[in-house]
């Protein structure tokens, strides 16, 4: 098992509020919606949506992952911060193969 860190900063138009709030706050809903040749669909399976929440995400057919499940380990909204641990699935899978 490994430990992957991944930062990413980018400029939008859109406030960083509005944008952390679709992107994490409300990505059941709208990643589905904005990416729909890669996400089928994003489910609680547990939680409220607050930290320790576990959503899988299903990914359409032709993805090489089906699908993956993630739970929330930290949420910052007024930093725009948020972490989260891949549980189970084929990226997990994959990862681990690269770092044999």
């Amino acid at each position: 098992m490994g430990v992957h860190v991944y930062t990413e900063e980018n400029t939008s138009p859109v406030s960083p509020s509005r944008l952390f709030k679709a992107l994490i706050g409300d990505s059941e809903t709208l990643v589905p919606k904005l990416f729909p040749q890669l996400v089928k669909s994003i489910s609680v399976v547990q939680g409220d949506g607050g930290v320790g929440t576990i959503r899988l995400i299903t990914f359409q057919q032709w993805v090489s992952s089906k699908n993956v499940k993630t739970r929330i380990d930290a949420l910052d909204v007024e930093k725009f911060a948020y972490k989260y641990t891949l549980l189970e699935g084929d990226l997990l899978y994959e990862a681990q193969l690269q770092c044999a």
